[in-house]
């Protein structure tokens, strides 16, 4: 089988990201080559995997299944000394916005799974592709939101211009650690810039949780292969209870105010920027929808069974759509 290069943007999504891999592998094991990838949150933890295991190049779909889903959810809920004071440790870990878990753990397996296929920095990713432009020329991009200079940034590509950083030296597993910090929950993380400015980083979902358009040419000529989004956010409007089933907490009783009037706005300043775009027929054409309903975003208490069944809808999702792509056609009717 020929293999076919394919670029891949993966939304975030939490626990719900065992979905993406079962996209991933399927596009694999159908012949799809991941050339560069795009990732956000969860998405940048199974991106980082499959960028690596596409440098190694000789890694099967079932290899970066056993890779990917070797991570322990519960091992995610790592909290210091004081966070585990009952009750009180995490009341004072939100008021001083540190978040609740270290987060050490999922930096840890990144950098050792990284390790194993020869990867450390972003130099180790480096593409030799000359019709890129030079700060886009690496197999991995993850989206990140710094509070610090209250702007979306793109690692590697954003090191230099933002931080004044090489970002051929840079870890990895830094900015996937970076990209999946939920605030609150997780620890940001902080980048000093070669200027000594300290910015906090936290998940790129607050600004940015399916970067569709991230891997887009902008030079105007024609793509040379498709790049496919997966993303394992709900449809809205139905699903508006399903991205973060705690907001349900804030809803306010009809007697009081609109129903649901605060949940609403919350969700949407998350995802509005990306529902808009999966509105778009030309994203939506291109997008594997993964159903992971019974899974909330943060369930680290998901079971074997559980995994298996999400990773098999992500698998099925991409079958599906598979089936109907036809990379010709989407050339005539949209690019």
């Amino acid at each position: 089988m020929s293999l076919k290069p394919v670029d891949l943007v993966l939304s975030g999504g939490g626990v719900k990201g065992v979905g993406l891999v079962g996209a991933v592998v399927a596009l694999m094991d159908a012949g799809y080559q991941p050339h560069r990838v795009s990732g956000t949150s969860a998405g940048s933890i199974v991106g980082a995997v499959v960028a690596a295991a596409a440098r190694a190049g000789n890694l099967t779909g079932a290899q970066v299944k056993d890779l990917a889903l070797q991570l322990d959810y519960s091992k995610f809920l790592d909290p210091g000394p004081v966070e585990r004071l009952p009750i009180l440790g995490p009341s004072l870990a939100i008021v001083r916005g540190s978040g609740i878990y270290r987060g050490d753990y999922a930096h840890d397996w990144v950098r050792g799974q990284l390790a194993d296929l020869g990867v450390r920095t972003f130099g180790d990713l480096a593409l030799p592709d000359e019709d890129l432009p030079a700060e886009q020329r690496y197999r991995l991009v993850v989206t990140v939101a710094d509070t610090t200079t209250g702007q979306l940034v793109r690692l590697p590509w954003d090191y230099r211009r933002v931080y004044g950083l090489d970002p051929d030296e840079q870890p990895v597993a830094d900015a996937v650690r970076a990209s999946m910090s939920i605030p609150f929950f997780f620890r940001p993380v902080t980048l000093t810039s070669a200027a000594g400015l300290e910015s906090t980083l936290v998940d790129g979902g607050l600004l940015s949780n399916f970067p569709i358009d991230s891997l887009d040419r902008s030079d105007g000529k024609a793509p040379r292969w498709p790049t496919f989004g997966v993303t394992v956010l709900p449809n809205l409007p139905n699903g508006n209870d399903k991205v973060i089933p705690a907001l349900a907490a804030l809803r306010l009783p009809p007697f009081i105010g609109a129903p649901h009037l605060l949940e609403d706005v919350i969700t949407t300043v998350l995802v509005g920027r990306d529902q808009a775009y999966l509105n778009q027929p030309w994203v939506s054409a291109r997008a594997i929808r993964v159903d992971s309903t019974d899974v909330g975003f943060l369930d680290f208490d998901i079971t074997d069974s559980e995994v298996e069944a999400l990773y098999g809808n992500g698998y099925a999702a991409a079958q599906r759509f598979l089936t109907d792509w036809d990379w010709a056609a989407y050339r005539r009717r949209f690019r």
